[in-house]
């Protein structure tokens, strides 16, 4: 396992180098740059910028240097000092307008995830013992509308459901009295209260399609010698189901782990969008479309860093949870 680890590691190095590489030359491929994009928004508000501006504008944003030369200065900040660069279109460090988001994020994200494997495995695992029963039936149902619902969909149908039949204040994460308000008791609340609408779209796609997982793997495991074998030493349904089928099915949970923490970081950016969330995503699409390499490129880097952790972390807790797993 240690050599494993360690094999992982040394093959990540040079992986996040190249994938780092490649995004910082992706978000230049469209025509232009950021200059050309913020001349763009300057002249829908009736503004303009001359050609000498705009190449005084590239000079002092080193716009004018070649690709190769910009992403190893903006890398080796990184890797010696620490410092991700400084937004274009926000005229701040990228370190600043990443970790302000963030905890909010977390938070959403956790939540989100927390919920949905709450409801997928329970679930799951009452349609593989109950099949073809009437909930097994319900269950299923559910699944197969929960993955065809957009969540960009679903958030406007429970923020209108919220505001015309509860009265509830949707959109964003807090009132408008709290939105700028230091952190407080009140203020967690106030969030609280806000916090369902996205917990429960984001997690109602996802449930929906481990459920179906769940549910399959289930059935699988449950025909295997070894469960009769349990059922023959006397154990309750509960004893043999919980502790030897359950442990197997859930290997496709643990090994979404490489994907959760991305996914934890950058959150759902069309739900974030429509409904106004102050998360990571919405800052994203928007360094994307301004052309803000420095603030997309450590964007993506952040998130390739978090998925090559989140495999590793898999491939351990999948060797942890079914000793059938080996490494050479």
């Amino acid at each position: 396992m240690v050599g494993f680890i360690i094999r992982r590691i040394a093959w990540a190095i040079p992986t996040l180098a190249f994938v780092s590489f490649i995004a910082f030359f992706i978000i230049q491929l469209p025509p232009g740059d950021y200059v050309t994009a913020y001349a763009a928004q300057l002249k829908h508000s009736g503004e303009y910028l001359s050609p000498d501006q705009e190449e005084l504008l590239r000079q002092q944003f080193g716009l004018d240097q070649p690709i190769f030369i910009q992403y190893l200065d903006w890398i080796g900040n990184i890797l010696l000092h620490g410092d991700f660069g400084r937004s274009l279109e926000w005229n701040a460090n990228v370190s600043d307008l990443i970790w302000d988001r963030l905890g909010l994020t977390l938070a959403i994200s956790t939540l989100s995830m927390i919920f949905t494997w709450a409801i997928a495995i329970p679930i799951g695992v009452y349609s593989a013992t109950r099949q073809y029963s009437f909930f097994d039936y319900v269950f299923t149902i559910f699944g197969f509308v929960g993955k065809g619902i957009p969540e960009f969909m679903l958030a406007l149908v429970l923020m209108w459901l919220g505001f015309v039949y509860f009265n509830f204040d949707v959109g964003g994460l807090f009132s408008a009295e709290y939105a700028t308000a230091p952190w407080s008791y009140d203020r967690v609340i106030d969030m609280l209260k806000h916090l369902w609408v996205p917990v429960v779209v984001l997690a109602t796609g996802g449930a929906a399609g481990l459920i179906r997982v769940m549910r399959a793997n289930m059935l699988d495991e449950m025909g295997k010698p070894y469960v009769e074998t349990a059922y023959a030493q006397g154990l309750s349904e509960r004893q043999v189901i919980w502790h030897y089928p359950v442990r197997v099915a859930l290997n496709p949970f643990i090994s979404t782990v490489g994907w959760a923490l991305p996914a934890l970081f950058s959150g759902d950016i069309i739900a974030a969008v429509v409904l106004n969330l102050p998360t990571t995503g919405p800052l994203l699409l928007k360094a994307l479309q301004m052309q803000d390499m420095y603030l997309a490129g450590s964007f993506i880097l952040i998130l390739s860093v978090f998925t090559v952790v989140g495999t590793l972390l898999s491939d351990i807790l999948l060797a942890w949870s079914d000793p059938r797993i080996r490494y050479g």
